[in-house]
């Protein structure tokens, strides 16, 4: 089948331009069909623009997206074939077809032969230049900020998918089961170069673990900066990883890394261990010391409820990030995070997890569960709300009963960041949502 109309829609990828409309629009394009991609983050729905489609492909990388991908399928015509691709596609999308995993090249089979059902496929795909002239300009999106008056235009891409760890509260290793796939340093740095022609200054590598494939990351590192030195970027990468690998960390700052996303989730060891984290409160704070050895800054996410959490654990996490000076590093919707329990977690066979479970909720696209002590429940809904609303540390501080964060901190402003505040781990705000329901 040739010369199909394909539109393609994502909802939400971190604020950044998205990556994962960019790389099936450049070989559908490629093999000679009619691309359309649309954002909403950026632009409202126009349910014209579905006017002659012959597929309507939505990208599902992490679970806001999923979200907001089932408010946009439940408008479209049942007799347009519809497709979820990405992460979450197996774990609740209303599509007709699901492609989790490596989708590009069932992405493609469904666009020209059509199809429904689900599949999981970790089958290498040869991946293309992706298509970014077809997408909003970077100035539409995030900027990262090293200073008041210094906002860089930022380009997102991966260098990376799949992670090598098994954190059970991840949706990554229920798809990956521990594996990773490469692209070739050389399509990277590719890509990079005609980010650059649109105007980036700095790379933010959406990689689930930069650092999963260690070899990898320095031959991208060192390819991206030998061509592009002035280039800054940040990545992500697990505490353990961290430590593990303390010996990349000043070529990385001499090449232009700012800071690391880390996944500190919480400081209760107790918790980390269940979570199968691989490191302890400890190593959080090994790991803020040594990147700051080089001038490099971590900026942690945190999963601060759980089944788990108590007043004392919260307090203690508050604590942490103001001792380590961490609170200007923490964008304010990470002290709402509520575990997540999509079909398949990892989590759901840890038997310290079955008491608290309620049932599945397919609208929340997971296992609901209670807290061993039902005020956190409460406390929760307390701190997303001033969250959504616009709060920050020091309003979390005085809902969970936390002294004020002394006015010595470090300020956002003056710690090198992305101007996106949201997560990817959030439930959705009501102004994402409104964007279909205005339309």
């Amino acid at each position: 089948m040739h010369g199909v109309r394909v539109v393609l829609v994502s909802t939400y990828e971190l604020g950044h331009q998205p990556v994962h409309l960019a790389v099936p629009a450049g070989e559908l394009r490629r093999r000679g069909h009619d691309v359309v991609c649309v954002d909403l983050a950026v632009d409202d729905w126009s349910p014209s623009v579905l006017d002659g489609a012959d597929r309507l492909g939505v990208s599902v990388p992490m679970h806001t997206a999923t979200r907001l991908a089932n408010d946009l399928l439940r408008t479209v015509p049942s007799t347009l074939p519809t497709c979820a691709y990405g992460l979450y596609a197996g774990v609740g999308s209303l599509a007709q077809r699901r492609i989790a995993g490596e989708y590009l090249d069932e992405l493609v089979a469904w666009v020209e032969e059509g199809g429904d059902g689900t599949t999981v496929s970790l089958r290498r795909n040869a991946i293309g230049l992706p298509a970014r002239d077809l997408l909003p300009g970077l100035d539409r999106y995030a900027r990262v900020a090293l200073a008041p008056d210094d906002m860089r235009l930022v380009g997102a891409l991966e260098a990376s998918r799949g992670c090598a760890a098994q954190c059970r509260h991840c949706p990554v290793p229920t798809v990956y089961g521990g594996r990773t796939r490469n692209p070739s340093v050389d399509e990277v740095v590719a890509d990079v170069a005609q980010l650059v022609e649109l105007g980036a200054r700095h790379l933010t590598f959406a990689d689930p673990d930069f650092l999963s494939g260690p070899h990898h990351a320095r031959r991208v590192v060192d390819a991206v900066h030998a061509t592009f030195p002035s280039l800054t970027f940040d990545i992500t990468t697990k505490v353990e990883l961290i430590l593990r690998h303390a010996e990349v960390w000043p070529t990385f700052a001499d090449a232009g890394l700012l800071f690391v996303t880390s996944a500190v989730e919480c400081v209760d060891d107790r918790v980390l261990q269940l979570l199968d984290k691989g490191h302890t409160a400890a190593d959080a704070s090994a790991a803020v010391h040594l990147l700051r050895s080089h001038g490099i800054e971590l900026r942690p996410s945190l999963l601060p409820f759980t089944p788990w959490t108590t007043r004392r654990s919260l307090l203690d996490l508050i604590e942490f990030v103001v001792a380590h000076d961490l609170a200007g590093n923490v964008d304010p919707v990470h002290w709402s995070i509520r575990l997540l329990l999509p079909d398949g977690s990892l989590l759901l066979q840890v038997p310290e997890m079955q008491e608290h479970l309620t049932g599945y909720d397919p609208a929340m696209l997971g296992h609901q569960w209670r807290s061993a002590d039902p005020a956190m429940d409460a406390l929760h809904a307390s701190v997303a709300a001033v969250v959504e609303a616009g709060g920050d540390l020091a309003d979390v501080c005085r809902i969970v009963g936390a002294p004020a964060p002394p006015s010595t901190l470090t300020p956002a402003d003056e710690r090198p960041h992305l101007t996106e505040s949201w997560f990817c781990c959030a439930e959705p705000t009501t102004a994402q949502r409104s964007v279909l329901s205005a339309s």
